[in-house]
């Protein structure tokens, strides 16, 4: 097939879709299929040399415009092209496929209300939000994406996301198709992990005995580190218990609510890392109290490192969990005593080995193979349905 991919930027050493984009590129090059990137800018020793690049010379701009003028380019760079399959990413339209790893704006805006606590903070951030420009704008660019005169096929990473589409904006669910997120667990084998393990413990002074939780994020906010804080408040002193957390480099918010509630010498601030593999093998679980996920991949990749992972429902990866075999999901991310109990119970060490090799099963089960077939199939869809028309 010749298949167009769109997306601003694909600088995959920056993670997220840019390494999600040059990942699908390899794999679709390696099968024969001609690959064209619409982009402004990329890196292309990140990417198969067989790709054709088309840059697209956008002007800056404030935030709110720089995404209607990216896809405006895109529209008509693709025009009098002949794909078989053009495929968007993120804030443009005009491709057959679109695919919104990030999830619908409307809900994300709407989930983000969640991380304050009480009606007056929630009314507060929604005035600030209404008065926000680019909240206005973005919310007209995705009208203009799923609900204008050409509208694409939608694919989405979990069935919270499809139930997104029918909620916000009466899309039916048999229009939208579910291609599971996933990673290559190959990328988190070593031989000598166990080495690792002790190495990265050590840093952080741990004791064998010591049960270490992780938190990954850079959006310390919406990913609920403040009520992740509260609720390890509540697992008891008498648990030998560690919390690493790994990110955003800016963290002295936390430290002080660290120290103001009393976790502060059993919290381990870290920062930013640009590999955080050897954080996975160093820790016994994750906990990813999120308060908006469309699918997440820190999830994936703790799976695949055999940790069990406590999370919410907000997150589209819960959906790959069978609870309480491969780790908890929480209804509500400010449930503080809830938190603390499913904490509390990876201090069990017979649940915890068990629930170690139900993850790792797990984790195993999601393979970026059999995403890329599922989305190979939509784009199968796609072209059949362009030379039937």
């Amino acid at each position: 097939m010749d298949i167009a991919l769109c997306y601003e930027s694909v600088l995959p050493a920056r993670g997220g879709a840019e390494t999600y984009i040059g990942d699908l590129s390899r794999r679709l090059a390696r099968d024969g299929h001609a690959v064209h990137l619409y982009a402004c800018r990329w890196d292309a020793a990140a990417l198969p040399p067989a790709t054709h690049f088309h840059r697209l010379d956008v002007p800056g701009g404030p935030r709110f415009l720089r995404p209607w003028r990216f896809g405006a380019a895109c529209e008509r760079a693709l025009a009098g092209q002949h794909h078989d399959v053009s495929i968007g990413f993120d804030k443009t339209w005009g491709q057959d496929v679109l695919y919104p790893q990030g999830g619908l704006h409307a809900a994300s805006a709407a989930h983000n209300l969640l991380k304050h606590r009480g009606g007056f903070s929630r009314g507060l951030a929604a005035l600030g939000k209404w008065l926000d420009p680019a909240a206005w704008s973005f919310a007209k660019l995705e009208r203009k994406q799923y609900l204008g005169p050409k509208r694409p096929l939608v694919v989405v990473n979990s069935l919270m996301v499809r139930r997104h589409f029918e909620e916000f904006y009466g899309i039916p669910p048999e229009t939208v198709r579910v291609v599971r997120s996933a990673i290559d667990p190959l990328r988190f084998a070593a031989e000598d992990r166990l080495r690792r393990r002790y190495d990265e413990r050590a840093k952080w002074r741990v004791t064998p005995e010591e049960t270490v939780g992780l938190f990954v994020a850079m959006n310390y906010r919406l990913k609920g580190l403040s009520q992740l804080l509260d609720g390890f408040a509540r697992v008891p002193r008498d648990r030998p218990a560690k919390l690493v957390v790994v990110g955003h480099p800016k963290f002295a918010r936390y430290e002080r609510q660290a120290r103001r509630i009393g976790v502060a010498d059993r919290v381990v601030f870290l920062g930013h890392r640009a590999d955080p593999k050897d954080c996975y093998f160093g820790a016994d679980y994750l906990v990813h109290p999120t308060f908006y996920d469309p699918c997440s991949l820190v999830a994936l990749e703790a799976l695949a490192c055999g940790l069990p992972v406590i999370t919410s429902r907000y997150n589209g990866a819960s959906e790959l969990l069978s609870p309480p075999a491969d780790g908890i999901v929480i209804a509500d991310p400010h449930d503080a005593a809830a938190l603390g109990a499913a904490m509390a119970r990876m201090h069990d060490r017979g649940y915890l080995r068990e629930a170690n090799t139900a993850a790792r099963a797990t984790g195993n089960r999601w393979t970026f193979e059999q995403h890329y077939q599922a989305l190979l199939s939509v784009f199968g869809e796609v072209r059949r349905a362009k030379r039937a028309a």
